[in-house]
């Protein structure tokens, strides 16, 4: 049940009509895991409180650097030297009190994450490690947990929902291990400040979107954004018959 004050605050969106007081109230209810509080979780991490989900659970082992600060909006210089995660959990609280903060400030390690995903609605890589994005996949294939991923580098992104449970690919189907180490990074190939603005929302509003039962997620395609020309383009994205983490769904 909203309160007043609730009402108030999320009146925005309460009065879209295909999302109303239910889908607020299913966000009041959400659980959500950000992996990575950095260029792209720092927006999403933003616009999901300001939405109104209950509570986030923020993993970050990284801690705010000066260079950081011109794309990671949720952390300041007087951040500098502290954790990523417990810096932007203190920009939530600031933003939205009402939305519970739980903040693990090191690196999330696979054996743990099925404990983690079992308290958690859905999950969102905002991560640079491909270690950790194959085993989120995994882990969220078990659990049966919807995984919103995103990536950004130069003035390019991409943007997918993967939730095999639900029918489609997941994000072994798109990428293969040991293939995509050898994608490009931040660090050596640069990134222009409002791309990761740009895809750390729009995964904020498929989060929503699967949260509140509003709209059509990206399931089976991947949105392929070049902010230099202003191209959008999307792709279809089909099961892989040999994928090793969730043929297993589909036969």
């Amino acid at each position: 049940m909203l309160t007043d004050a609730q009402l108030m605050r999320y009146n925005r969106q309460i009065l879209l009509h295909d999302f109303d007081i239910a889908g607020q109230e299913r966000l009041q209810q959400a659980s959500v895991l950000v992996v990575g509080l950095g260029g792209l979780g720092c927006p999403a991490a933003l616009y999901l409180a300001a939405a109104g989900v209950g509570e986030l659970v923020l993993v970050d082992g990284d801690a705010v650097e000066l260079s950081n600060l011109q794309r990671q909006i949720a952390h300041t210089e007087g951040d500098i030297g502290s954790n990523k995660a417990r810096s932007a959990a203190a920009s939530i609280a600031a933003l939205n009190p009402g939305v519970g903060l739980h903040v693990i400030e090191r690196p999330l390690l696979e054996p743990e994450m099925p404990a983690l995903l079992s308290r958690v609605d859905l999950v969102l890589d905002a991560t640079d490690n491909y270690p950790v994005r194959f085993a989120l996949n995994r882990a969220c294939i078990a659990a049966g947990v919807p995984l919103v991923s995103a990536a950004a580098v130069r003035s390019e992104g991409q943007l997918a929902v993967f939730d095999p449970a639900r029918g489609g690919p997941c994000y072994a189907c798109l990428y293969r291990e040991g293939e995509a180490d050898t994608a490009l990074s931040c660090s050596e190939s640069g990134v222009l400040a409002p791309l990761v603005g740009v895809i750390g929302s729009l995964q904020a509003m498929e989060a929503l979107k699967i949260l509140a039962g509003y709209g059509e997620p990206l399931r089976g395609r991947l949105l392929v954004i070049d902010l230099r020309s202003m191209e959008f383009r999307e792709l279809e994205l089909p099961v892989r018959a040999d994928c090793p983490a969730c043929a297993q769904l589909h036969n």
